[in-house]
């Protein structure tokens, strides 16, 4: 199978239909064979029904129906697992993305061999003050502490070699950053195509300027995962001695200068008086528990490696 295009959705019963027929036209037109895994992330309005419709006359749809809203980075993972096609389409289903681009995308990936090809909406029809403006400093933000250089990470229109999402892991909310799970997985043939890009024709969208937030936060995280996310005892570890280290130190210091002053004859100083004594208690006290923080996490993740934090309903 040359395509497999996995399409999460919330409550967009309005945009299904058009875009399952723009998605077929365009295959069919270009003699692809393909799948479609749509991924209905707890839509309470007729999207799953419609799916299910449409998958009695075509039987290259499939879905999966969660219990409830998990977040894109759980659909995205959940049809991963299911994938047959030798490359891997990610669009939005609010037809803000066009299907006509699936052709270049797939050309690029086996012509081109690129591990990712990302979109990259260079115009948008999104409200400037709200999306636009804080994406740019997003993005720029994402470039400098990934070091991999795209324009638009938050572009849901992605094609992906097969091998590439069937060896990351997408958790959290971590889709705005598949290109760096990648990137630190070994695939670096990554490369970017500007895409066409229009306002929403129907719904509302379903993300706020909180994402922004927590794509900072995630950001943060990504930072620290891919530098010692497997063995985080180089980073706690590290720091938790060093931080005993000076804290013992410390402590030393200020008994060898009580026993100097008694040697002296000089009575009355008591250590607890000095501020020194507390900083080096709290410092020890700290990089004890930075070690053990250390030595926990090595051992959750060698016995936390498989993780699955949604429940499906239905597959169809």
């Amino acid at each position: 199978m040359n395509l497999s295009i996995v399409i999460p959705l919330l409550n967009e019963e309005a945009s299904l239909e058009e875009l399952f027929s723009r998605i077929n036209n365009v295959c069919q037109s270009n003699n692809l064979s393909y799948e479609i895994w749509f991924v209905d992330d707890g839509s309470t309005d007729l999207s799953w029904s419609i799916i299910e419709n449409m998958k009695v006359q075509h039987p290259q749809i499939h879905a999966i129906k969660f219990s409830k809203n998990y977040g894109k980075s759980q659909a995205l993972h959940a049809a991963f697992e299911r994938t047959n096609g030798d490359v891997i389409i990610t669009m939005d289903a609010d037809l803000q993305d066009f299907p006509e681009e699936i052709p270049e995308l797939y050309a690029m990936v086996v012509n081109e061999n690129y591990d990712i090809v990302s979109g990259w909406k260079k115009k948008r029809f999104d409200n400037v003050m709200t999306k636009n403006v804080p994406s740019k400093l997003f993005n720029a933000a994402a470039r400098k502490v990934s070091g991999v250089y795209l324009h638009d990470f938050n572009c849901g229109l992605k094609a992906y070699k097969k091998q590439v999402v069937k060896t990351i892991d997408v958790y959290g909310d971590m889709h705005r950053y598949i290109p760096v799970l990648a990137a630190n997985a070994g695939f670096r043939r990554i490369t970017e195509k500007e895409v066409q890009h229009q306002a929403r024709p129907y719904g509302t969208s379903k993300f706020g300027t909180e994402r922004f937030i927590r794509g900072f936060l995630d950001l943060v995280t990504l930072w620290f995962v891919s530098r010692f996310g497997g063995r985080p005892m180089h980073f706690f570890g590290a720091v938790g001695t060093l931080m005993f280290i000076v804290g013992f130190l410390s402590a030393l210091w200020l008994g060898i200068s009580k026993l100097i002053d008694v040697a002296r004859g000089i009575y009355g100083h008591l250590i607890t008086n000095n501020p020194w004594f507390f900083i080096a208690l709290t410092m020890m006290i700290m990089g004890t528990l930075l070690f053990v923080a250390g030595f926990l996490g090595e051992m959750i993740i060698r016995t936390n490696r498989e993780h699955k934090n949604y429940n499906i309903d239905e597959v169809i």
